[in-house]
């Protein structure tokens, strides 16, 4: 049956229409409420949102990177300040492709940059990052700056910045001692997303105490405001919040001694630690040669990093901490402490023949004749090996070891570097700990003489040198905000340090090898102990017919000089350590005594030191800085105009370079090769008498 159709009445028309306007109006209602919401929340809620990136639109906020504090030395002289720089940079990722031409086009025009410098530029946009800055040119003068920053809306991507730049008036004679400051990595950035890391000119601490005092040295950047147009063009500079300069670092350094220390170590590939005796403070802390940190900071060229990193006398290298030596002879005056206080007599004697055979064995003396019978005082100033061989024998190296350790060797000391090496002190235990093997009498007779197992840096045996010299157990203090470590007396009777102390003026005033350290200055004397150390085994049929002299063997097969000494005798206040890697004895004016007389004498007489050096360095090639520049001429014909001005990407911190790594492994390579010789009838010192 099929259902009426539905009546559709005025009625039910009127109130279909009704019910459907009804809902269109809820609708409309609803987008007009939320409409009205979204206004007030836009209006009010978000009013300072919107009105910052209005502002920002209007505005330009450029971070001003700060002022470093400067390192000064202990009289307030800079040792790395800051000078003012102008210096325009790219960033990558605001520079367009399609704009790379023109831009690079004016550029050249603007600032005079040749061919080469264009395609330095090119090849660092490619490498770097797109925040990272590629620097254009730095250090330009005011009209060339001027005239990039009122073309800068031409120029996108190009950010010229006036600033300060890090400065080192001394350049190498400081560079291990500072390190140097550069451009964060990417890496850097990574971590902190701090948009100042990315600021063209900020640059961050890579080495040395740049490195380890960067948070106190880095200060607060500051921020410029300008109003722009909406092309980019400046209508007028509103107010600039200054930046807070970093905090100075005051050094215990004494700067004229640094760079005359670093000077008159000449060609030599070595190092030279000055302590002051009455507190441990460092006056001079020197490896050499070394890198300009300078060019470091400027951005180092391709050039300049491969000679850096292909000469053998590796100047990336912080000598002083990173270099380990055997520390030879100079070890002697401290063993022959550890023989007076174990109840040796000073008066006990023992002839020296030139040669102690001990089992199969034969230990050699440095004078092949031998030196007779000698008490410890002649012992120490003729540095007669056979009289150490003999005594250490009876006593046993273990009883020697403790001794080393109080003198400071193998010791830790807490200085502020991030890279350090602290050497060995060996004893029965350590071998055995180390090698799984026992400790023998050949072990102890080549640490007698401080070779063997022994290894020691350059400033260990500078506070070797300040015990002995103070009679007390001083500790090296290099911040002059960090208090000085009260410093106990050592351990030993005033009468035997008065004989070890007596014993040094020896070397040196009394015949024995240390002769050419003799003082210039009336009333006045220095103690020391000369040392050389082998890096090569000498075999029992060199010493048949004749070993070869230093002087007719490659550089890296040379002997390594020492010299550990202070002054004035008659009242100690100065000590030094002095290292010279394959060093060899073989240039007299470059030898370890004259060095160390000459360092000791600036303390002194400081005119008669300088004046000395003044007829020296013509010797040598010049100055530090004239001999670098001839090198890099010499380096800079093997390789093209580009090369040479190439950025280097991959330079690490020098101290952490590769070249540096190898040196070490060929140094723990070599120190090994002797201390484990299963021949020990082939050991004995190369000692050479002054």
């Amino acid at each position: 049956m099929t259902k009426p159709p539905r009546l559709t009445t005025e009625a039910t028309q009127s109130y279909s229409f009704s019910r459907r306007a009804m809902m269109v109006g809820a609708i409309q209602g609803t987008v007009g409420l939320a409409l009205a919401g979204r206004m007030t929340w836009l209006a009010v809620f978000e009013n300072e949102h919107y009105k910052l990136l209005s502002e920002s639109n209007r505005v330009n906020l450029t971070m001003i990177p700060p002022r470093r504090g400067w390192i000064i030395d202990r009289y307030g002289r800079p040792i790395a300040n800051n000078r003012t720089d102008f210096r325009v940079d790219i960033i990558p990722d605001r520079l367009p492709e399609a704009e790379r031409p023109r831009v690079f086009a004016l550029l050249q025009k603007l600032l005079a940059l040749p061919p080469e410098q264009i395609t330095r530029i090119q090849n660092d946009l490619k490498r770097a990052p797109g925040f990272q800055p590629v620097q254009v040119a730095e250090n330009i003068d005011a009209d060339r700056f001027a005239a990039v920053q009122l073309r800068v809306p031409e120029l996108p991507g190009v950010a010229p910045t006036a600033g300060y730049s890090r400065n080192y008036p001394t350049a190498q004679a400081v560079a291990h001692l500072t390190g140097y400051v550069g451009a964060a990595s990417a890496e850097q950035y990574q971590k902190t997303k701090d948009p100042l890391l990315i600021t063209p000119g900020f640059k961050i601490g890579k080495d040395g105490l740049e490195k380890t005092l960067e948070n106190e040295l880095r200060g607060q950047a500051g921020a410029k405001r300008v109003e722009v147009t909406a092309h980019g063009k400046l209508v007028r500079e509103l107010a600039t919040r200054p930046d807070i300069a970093g905090k100075p670092a005051r050094l215990t350094i004494d700067v004229g001694l640094q760079e005359y220390a670093a000077r008159r170590l000449g060609t030599n590939s070595g190092s030279a630690v000055v302590i002051d005796i009455t507190n441990g403070d460092v006056l001079a802390f020197v490896s050499m040669p070394a890198y300009d940190p300078n060019s470091f900071s400027d951005g180092i060229s391709h050039l300049e990093w491969k000679m850096l990193s292909d000469n053998d006398h590796v100047p990336l290298m912080n000598k002083i901490l990173q270099g380990l030596y055997p520390p030879g002879s100079t070890v002697k005056p401290m063993n022959g402490l550890a023989l007076l206080s174990n109840g040796i007599g000073a008066n006990d004697r023992v002839v020296c023949t030139g040669a102690l055979k001990v089992g199969t064995g034969v230990f050699h003396c440095h004078k092949r004749g031998g030196h007779g019978a000698l008490d410890l005082k002649h012992a120490i100033m003729q540095s007669c090996d056979i009289y150490f061989y003999e005594m250490i024998r009876r006593l046993g190296y273990d009883h020697v070891a403790p001794v080393a350790r109080t003198m400071g060797l193998g010791q830790k000391f807490d200085i502020p570097f991030p890279t350090q090496r602290f050497g060995t002190v060996p004893d029965s235990a350590w071998k055995k700990r180390r090698y799984k093997a026992d400790w023998t009498v050949a072990d102890s007779l080549n640490a007698s003489i401080g070779q063997g197992y022994v290894l020691a840096n350059p400033l260990q045996l500078a506070m070797m040198a300040a015990r002995i010299g103070s009679g007390r157990s001083l500790v090296p203090r290099l911040l002059m905000n960090k208090p000085a470590v009260a410093a106990a007396p050592l351990p030993f009777a005033a009468d035997q340090l008065a004989l070890i102390r007596d014993a040094m003026y020896g070397v040196v005033n009394e015949g024995g090898t240390g002769g050419a350290a003799r003082l210039n200055i009336p009333g006045m004397s220095i103690g020391a102990k000369t040392g050389t150390a082998q890096v090569r085994r000498i075999t029992m049929a060199e010493r048949a017919r004749g070993v070869l002299k230093n002087a007719a063997l490659p550089f890296k097969m040379r002997d390594h000089a020492l010299f550990v000494c202070f002054a004035p005798v008659e009242n100690p206040r100065y000590a030094a350590g002095i290292v010279l890697e394959h060093g060899g004895h073989t240039v007299r004016n470059l030898d370890t005594p004259g060095i160390g007389r000459d360092i000791m004498t600036y303390l002194l007489d400081r005119e008669r030191a300088l004046k000395s050096l003044a007829e020296l360095e013509p010797t040598w090639g010049g100055d530090i800085a004239t001999r670098a520049a001839a090198e890099e001429a010499a380096y800079r014909g093997q390789i093209s105009a580009v090369q040479a001005v190439q950025t280097e990407t991959d330079a690490t911190a020098p101290t952490e370079a590769p070249a540096v790594e190898a040196a070490t492994d060929a140094a723990n390579s070599s120190a090994a090769a002797i201390a484990n010789t299963a021949l020990p009838a082939e050991q004995g010192s190369h000692e050479v008498e002054q």
